[in-house]
């Protein structure tokens, strides 16, 4: 394995003691981008303060934010006064579905595919608790929900899609299903697709992740169009979106609005140049590991995902190998991974659900690495299915 060469000292692989690693989780999180760190390096100095306060520390934080609000806004085309920054991914998705929702004078239904994030699970569960209606549209075998997801479904409140899957990268018909909605607000999850590529046009309500694209942990995107209603769900004020969210990290959402507006310069050309890598990662895989199954589209998918499951093979103990190895990778229930519990995502599919890896590259992958994590795959595989006797 290689020596130590210094925090840092070369794209995508860090290093812990003397251990090499490499890192190909970039869907759960990306190394933060430079433009990130300069930015949040910054406002640290200046943003600190509260910036609801009259005083010249909190009107300087509040002069930040509001040049962060402008700046997303128009990263992704829409006015500042539609974006409100919140704490996470997580909570801008909760806070988006739950408030168009309460903002009904009427009772209605929760409805969202069954491979969204398990933010969004636990969200139509809480509603549920709160003795509301929550009904989870199927999907078909690549994890693609029907274009008219509301057909049978009486009293629709919100519908909750994805643009497309944190697991296996498919995408989701979002202009097509917006077309059938009549009406009902669509509430989309962009958290996996907003660094690679434009959404869809037809949401109501987005929500995405800083960290997805580079930013910092800490730091959510929520964007209510006009003429969404929108009311908070939770304790709190009621007077503003704003308001309601609660505090803001202002150093964090420079930093959000900082890197967001590079990767949008940048992606196009990115995600051109990390498809070609997951296209050698899927082939390779599929030419050199006997009884393996590569859920998702293989063509209508992210750039960045590759999702593989192996037969006979235990998630926890491969994730662990690969690890030795000096790869991390993500593997178990994408957005529940500290439990390895088996994907909901792919359950719902009706796939291999066990013994599955998924590697997600970022903007600082390289040939090299993709090429070293091929070269030992197919051993560590074979070794772990030799000693259970698979």
């Amino acid at each position: 394995m290689p020596g130590r060469k210094g925090l840092g000292s070369v794209p995508g692989v860090f290093y812990i003691g003397e251990v090499t690693q490499t890192y190909f989780d970039g869907a759960t999180a990306q190394p933060p981008h430079p433009a990130a760190k300069d930015a949040y390096a910054a406002a640290l100095s200046e943003g600190w303060a509260g910036p609801g306060r009259l005083y010249t520390l909190g009107r300087r934080s509040r002069m930040l934010l509001e040049a962060a609000r402008q700046s997303v806004a128009a990263s992704l085309g829409v006015a500042p006064d539609e974006v409100t920054f919140t704490s996470s991914g997580s909570h801008a998705v909760q806070a988006g579905s739950l408030g168009v929702i309460a903002a009904r004078s009427a009772a209605g239904a929760f409805v969202y595919g069954a491979v969204e994030h398990s933010a969004v699970l636990h969200a139509a569960q809480w509603h549920q608790r709160q003795d509301g209606t929550a009904v989870e549209v199927p999907v078909d075998r690549v994890g693609r929900v029907d274009a008219d997801p509301l057909a049978g479904i009486d009293g629709a409140a919100v519908l909750a899609v994805q643009s497309a899957n944190h697991e296996v990268g498919t995408r989701q018909p979002i202009a097509a299903i917006a077309a059938n909605l009549g009406g009902v607000p669509l509430v989309c999850d962009a958290a996996a697709s907003l660094p690679w590529e434009p959404v869809p046009e037809g949401w109501s309500v987005l929500a995405a992740s800083a960290r997805k694209w580079g930013g910092l942990s800490g730091c959510g995107i929520l964007v209510v169009r006009k003429g969404t209603r929108w009311r908070n769900p939770f304790p709190g004020e009621d007077s503003s979106l704003q308001e309601a969210i609660g505090e803001v990290d202002v150093p964090a959402a420079v930093a959000a609005a900082a890197s967001l507006r590079a990767v949008v310069a940048e992606r196009e050309d990115l995600s051109k140049r990390v498809r070609v890598l997951t296209e050698r990662i899927r082939e390779h895989i599929a030419e050199t590991v006997p009884d393996v199954e590569l859920p998702g589209d293989p063509v209508d998918r992210l750039p960045h995902i590759v999702t593989f499951s192996c037969l006979g093979v235990d998630g926890e103990v491969l994730l662990t190998e690969l690890n030795r190895a000096g790869f991390a990778v993500s593997s178990g229930s994408a957005c529940a991974s500290t439990r390895l519990r088996p994907s909901h995502v792919l359950q719902a599919m009706g796939v291999l659900s066990h013994g599955n890896v998924r590697i997600s590259l970022h903007r600082e992958t390289t040939e090299e690495e993709v090429e070293r994590f091929l070269e030992v795959l197919p051993g560590i595989v074979a070794d772990i299915r030799r000693m259970s006797g698979a």
